[in-house]
C-alpha cells in the first residue's frame, strides 16, 4: 500500500505517527540544547548564579505546553507501541515500536534520573556553601543523562520517520 492508501485505511494512525515524529524531534531538540550549551552556559557562571538560574529553568518548564509535549508524545508512544505488537506483519510496525520503546525510555530516565537530581537542587539555598558542592556534583550527573535522553528522543524521532516511509513502500 502506499501512502495514500495507508492514510486512507489508517488515518490515525498515520496521523499519530507525524505526532510522535514532531513530540520526540521537538523533545530532542530541547534537551540537545541542553546538553550542547545550556548546561555548559551555566556552569561557566558562579554557582549561586547557576543554581538559581536552573532552579527557574524547572520552575519555568512545568507549564501546560511542555506537558503536553512530553506527556501528549508518550501517550501517543503507548498506542502506537500497542498498535505495532498487534499488527506486527504490517508495514513500519518494528520502526513504530522501536521509536515508542526509545521515547518512553528517554521519558523513563527524565523521571528517574534527571526530575530527581531537579528536585534535590530546588531544595536548596543558592548561597550555601552546600549548594556549590551540590552543583558540582550535579552539572555533570545531569548533563550525562540528558544526553541519554537526547539521543533516545532523536532517535525515536528517526525511528518513527523510518516508520512513515515503510507505510509509504508497503504494497497492497
Amino acid at each position: 500500500m502506499n501512502t495514500s492508501a495507508t492514510s486512507k485505511r489508517h488515518p490515525r494512525l498515520l496521523a499519530l505517527t507525524l505526532f510522535a515524529v514532531l513530540g520526540s524531534g521537538s523533545a530532542g531538540g530541547v534537551f540537545f540544547a541542553f546538553s550542547s550549551f545550556i548546561m555548559k552556559a551555566l556552569a561557566r557562571i558562579p554557582s549561586e548564579e547557576g543554581i538559581a538560574a536552573m532552579q527557574s529553568i524547572n520552575v519555568s518548564v512545568i507549564n501546560l505546553s511542555f506537558a503536553i509535549q512530553l506527556f501528549g508524545t508518550s501517550a501517543v508512544c503507548i498506542a502506537l507501541g500497542a498498535w505495532a505488537l498487534l499488527h506486527w506483519q504490517a508495514a513500519g510496525s518494528r520502526y513504530l515500536l522501536a521509536g515508542s520503546l526509545l521515547y518512553l525510555a528517554a521519558m523513563g530516565t527524565t523521571f528517574g534520573f534527571n526530575v530527581p537530581l531537579n528536585d534535590a537542587l530546588a531544595n536548596l539555598h543558592p548561597a550555601d556553601a552546600s549548594a556549590a558542592r551540590y552543583w558540582e556534583f550535579f552539572v555533570p550527573r545531569w548533563t550525562a543523562w540528558n544526553h541519554i535522553r537526547t539521543v533516545g528522543c532523536l532517535a525515536a524521532a528517526a525511528s518513527f520517520t523510518l516508520a512513515i516511509l515503510q507505510f509509504g513502500r508497503a504494497r497492497s
